[in-house]
């Protein structure tokens, strides 16, 4: 007898991680340069945004650090990032090893990034230009490491 919903048997409810449900071609089909490049860069444009958008509210509304917002939201900004990038821009599946690596290079950018953000923000004059353009190089400096690293050591990992 063919199953209708009234003889179902319903398998019990098990959460799946989240994932951002872009490509379901995963691994097997590896992007050429310029496209990673090119997806790289939409999807760094898109985390950049939530970033810049989450430290601006956060130094400037809620009253933070300087330095706190910008932890904060390059956490945010970060996570957004992979996320996207590990399904869309270099189509791997998930692996313990490779997060990991991701959480070292995201450390070591964060030092970086915060860090340039920083003195970039002491060097420049204070003039409306400061915030957004300090950001810029840090983010800027922080994203092409992320892509090297990432396109030649992360997303190779198996």
């Amino acid at each position: 007898m063919p199953e209708t919903p009234a003889n179902h048997q319903h398998e019990p409810h098990v959460p799946l991680p989240v994932e951002i449900p872009v490509t379901t071609d995963l691994a097997d089909d590896a992007l050429d340069l310029k496209t990673q490049i090119i997806r790289f860069l939409v999807t760094g444009g898109l985390s950049a945004i939530v970033d810049f958008g989450l430290y601006v509210f956060l130094f400037t509304v809620v009253g933070l650090d300087l330095s706190v917002a910008k932890a904060i939201s390059f956490v945010v900004g970060t996570t957004t990032a992979y996320l996207i990038n590990r399904r869309w821009t270099f189509k791997a599946e998930p692996s313990r090893a490779r997060f990991v690596a991701v959480v070292a290079l995201y450390g070591v950018t964060f030092g970086i990034q915060v860090g340039l953000n920083a003195a970039m923000n002491h060097i420049f004059d204070d003039q409306w230009w400061r915030l957004p353009l300090a950001f810029v190089i840090a983010q800027g400096t922080a994203t092409v490491i992320n892509f090297v690293v990432q396109r030649t050591v992360i997303f190779k990992i198996k």
